[in-house]
């Protein structure tokens, strides 16, 4: 076999001693050696991080949110992993087709950005999906850095492991006057930014942001809102649109009566579990990609006593006001953005395509004081962090130097 013609002409290559060949045994220990100093340097590289659980309190919510650090002692003066009472999580492991042909040593990095920068990193989350969706990026944005970096992900209010306290379908108290809107998030993030970021992060004063699908909506947002905060942002495949406003009801808990039927409908259809493996094999490049253990923590999200009634909310619920005058002009937005601005599209997405970038470029590229770079991954699709992190990473860790 061809193999077996290699394994020879391999073994052919080393001379053997006239006394039956320690010589050759000797070049094999010595290969041996050398796997087994891989291995292990592999195993140290993928435990010198750890991704940390954590809980806070917004307006008496309880928000779930992780971090992902450099273990104390990899980095000199690091700062101090979590506290005992949070739970370290190990990342899932990734089957990765994207990022063929992905040419990161053409992306610049951003000018206004030096090489010792290590402002704190947050990423944003897709519709649907929770801080787990990061977890194959995360250690490879830690691993791209030079320093401390630290990255963080956070639940939307009404997502993941964020809820009011006493969920009752929209009933309790907790929940009552309370909108699930995307200016809700944005007011989440600002204060989650004020209150938990930069306070640990004396030497900061803004973050990047990287986000995907409507965290990338949530980007502009956030940096079009509160420029003082924003260093850099990163739209992964993100969606230009957000907010049905329908018509009936304000999205304001607790709905009416219809609004209610017909959100718990439309949810439990949405949250079926094949209606969750149709959508991830349309908008994935890559079957393989994703797997049952991805589709049974998006259907568990749905489980709670809270989740028909946020979904409702979330479908009447108004788009973003981008500033004080309450503009919903997301492409305009862009055209008045004030920092830099990275984007990634998978380029297989069937939602939020390429197209959609080229159209922000243009917006971004009307700006004369702020870079804007735009960069297409292959063979992946809509969620780039988690189809083809290792090439996400490397074009964002580029970004960020």
């Amino acid at each position: 076999s061809q193999a077996k013609q290699k394994m020879m002409s391999s073994s052919a290559a080393y001379p053997r001693h006239a006394h039956g060949g320690p010589l050759r045994r000797s070049s094999i220990h010595l290969r041996l050696l050398l796997v087994l100093a891989v291995k292990l340097l592999l195993i140290e590289g993928s435990e010198s991080f750890a991704i940390t659980e954590h809980s806070w309190q917004y307006k008496g919510h309880h928000i779930g949110y992780e971090d992902c650090r450099k273990k104390q002692g990899d980095v000199a003066g690091a700062a101090a992993v979590a506290p005992a009472s949070s739970a370290t999580i190990d990342p899932s492991p990734s089957t990765e087709s994207g990022g063929a042909g992905t040419d990161v040593a053409t992306i610049p990095p951003s000018p206004t950005r030096g090489v010792s920068d290590e402002n704190p990193v947050l990423l944003l989350n897709g519709f649907g999906v929770g801080t787990f969706h990061q977890h194959r990026l995360m250690p490879k944005l830690i691993d791209g850095s030079d320093g401390n970096r630290v990255v963080y992900g956070i639940d939307y209010l009404g997502q993941g492991r964020s809820w009011p306290i006493d969920c009752s379908d929209g009933e309790s108290e907790s929940e009552r006057g309370l909108r699930y809107c995307i200016n809700t998030w944005a007011d989440q993030i600002i204060e989650f930014i004020e209150e938990v970021i930069l306070p640990e992060h004396t030497n900061s004063k803004k973050i990047h942001l990287v986000g995907n699908s409507v965290g990338g909506y949530l980007s502009v947002v956030l940096a079009s809102k509160r420029p003082d905060l924003i260093d850099s942002i990163c739209l992964l495949n993100a969606t230009p649109v957000w907010g049905l406003n329908a018509p009936g009801w304000s999205g304001v808990l607790p709905a009416p009566f219809l609004p209610k039927r017909i959100g718990r409908y439309l949810f439990d259809r949405i949250r079926d579990f094949k209606t969750i493996e149709k959508f991830l094999d349309e908008t994935y490049s890559n079957r393989l990609a994703f797997d049952d253990d991805l589709m049974k923590r998006i259907r568990g999200m749905t489980e709670g006593p809270g989740g028909h009634a946020a979904f409702a909310s979330i479908m009447w619920s108004p788009p973003a006001e981008f500033d004080a005058e309450g503009s919903t002009d997301f492409y305009g937005s862009l055209e008045k953005l004030d920092c830099d601005c990275l984007l990634v599209f998978g380029k297989d997405d069937p939602w939020c395509k390429p197209a959609f970038a080229k159209r922000m470029c243009e917006c971004l590229g009307k700006r004369s004081d702020h870079v804007h770079r735009y960069v297409e991954v292959e063979n992946a699709g809509h969620c780039p962090n988690h189809e083809a992190p290792t090439a996400t990473a490397a074009i964002v860790n580029r970004w960020l130097k």
